[in-house]
C-alpha cells in the first residue's frame, strides 16, 4: 500500500528526540567525493542551462543523498519525491525482504524525515512503498535528474531504470548506484543492459555511479570533462564501450562543494559555509605565505 506524504508540511512530531545532524558527514549513508562533486556539477549545470523539472530518488536510506538533492529545487513548482519502503513490510517479495532485513534494519521513516529536517525546510513528497508504485505517482517527462538506489535485485533494477527513463524529460539525467560493486551483481546488469538494449547513454562512471541520459551525452561529456580538467586534482579518461564513449572519473582529492547546513550546527559551523573552490585555493596559498605564529594561530582557529 502506498503511503504518501506531499511537501509543505510542518516537521513532524514524531521526529522529536531522534539523532540530530550538526553536519551533512555526520547523516548515515555513503556518499563518496568524487560522487559529491559530480551531483553538484550535474545539478547546477541544470540550474544553470535552465533546465527546469522534478528530482526523484528511488531509495533513499536515511536520507543522505536527498538531503543534498533538496538543495538543488531551483523553482518553486519543482518537487523532489522521495520513493522507499522504510519500515513497510516487503512482502510479498520474499527476496526483497531478506535483502532489507539484511542490510537496512535500522531504517525508519521517522529518521529519514529528522535528518532530512535538519537541513530544510520542508519535506520532500514521500511515497512509502516499492519502487513499483513510481510509474502511477510521479507523471512522465516530468522528471529532469533521478537518483536510482533501492534494491539491488536485477528484476527490481530493471524496472527502476525503465521508470527513470518514462519520468526523466529529453534532457535528463539519471544516476545509477551500486552497478559494479562485488555485491550487486543484478544492478550491473541491468545497467548495461539498458545500455545495449534501451537506449540509455553513458556520460561519465565513478567508483560507484552511473550517470547517463536517453538524450544526447556529448554535451554533457565535454563540458564535465574540460570544467574538471580546469579545476584539477582531477583523474579524468575516455574510454569506448560497446560504441559509446564514456568518462571515467576519480575526484576524491578535489574541493568539495558546498554542501547543507544543518539547522543544528554550532553557530560557528552554520555562519561560516565551505567556500568554493577558488577561495579554497587562496586561504591555503595566504597560510602558505604567511609566518609560522600566524599560521599556526589559523589553523588553531579552523579546528
Amino acid at each position: 500500500m502506498t503511503t504518501t506524504a506531499t511537501s509543505g508540511q510542518a516537521p513532524p512530531a514524531e521526529t522529536q528526540g531522534l539523532p540530530q545532524p550538526r553536519t551533512f558527514d555526520e547523516v548515515p549513508g555513503w556518499f563518496y567525493r568524487t560522487d559529491l562533486v559530480l551531483f553538484d556539477w550535474f545539478l547546477t549545470r541544470q540550474r544553470d542551462l535552465r533546465h527546469r523539472g522534478d528530482l526523484l530518488e528511488m531509495g533513499a536510506y536515511l536520507g543522505k543523498s536527498a538531503v543534498l538533492m533538496g538543495a538543488y529545487l531551483d523553482a518553486p513548482e519543482e518537487r523532489f519525491t522521495v520513493c522507499d519502503l522504510f519500515d513497510s513490510d516487503a512482502a510479498p517479495d520474499e527476496a526483497n525482504g531478506r535483502e532489507m532485513r539484511h542490510s537496512y534494519s535500522t531504517l525508519t521513516r521517522r529518521a529519514f524525515e529528522a535528518n532530512y529536517l535538519s537541513f530544510h525546510d520542508e519535506l520532500p513528497r514521500i511515497l512509502q512503498a516499492p519502487t513499483t508504485a513510481v510509474p502511477g505517482e510521479v507523471a512522465d517527462g516530468s522528471c529532469r535528474f533521478v537518483h536510482v538506489d533501492a534494491s539491488h535485485l536485477y528484476e527490481h533494477v530493471h524496472g527502476d531504470i525503465a521508470a527513470a527513463r518514462d519520468t526523466l524529460g529529453p534532457e535528463g539525467i539519471v544516476v545509477l548506484d551500486d552497478y559494479r560493486s562485488d555485491h550487486t551483481p543484478g544492478v550491473a546488469c541491468a545497467t548495461w543492459q539498458a545500455v545495449l538494449e534501451s537506449g540509455l547513454r553513458p556520460v561519465c562512471v565513478s567508483s560507484h555511479k552511473f550517470y547517463g541520459t536517453w538524450g544526447d551525452p556529448r554535451p554533457w561529456q565535454d563540458a564535465l570533462h574540460s570544467e574538471l580538467r580546469a579545476r584539477g586534482k582531477c583523474w579524468l579518461q575516455w574510454q569506448q564501450v560497446a560504441g559509446q564513449r564514456l568518462l571515467l572519473v576519480g575526484a576524491r582529492k578535489a574541493d568539495p562543494p558546498t554542501l547543507p547546513v544543518s539547522r543544528h550546527a554550532s553557530p560557528a559551523s552554520a555562519a561560516v559555509r565551505k567556500p568554493p573552490p577558488r577561495a579554497a585555493a587562496a586561504r591555503r596559498l595566504a597560510v602558505d605565505l604567511l609566518p609560522p605564529v600566524m599560521t599556526r594561530a589559523l589553523r588553531r582557529a579552523r579546528r
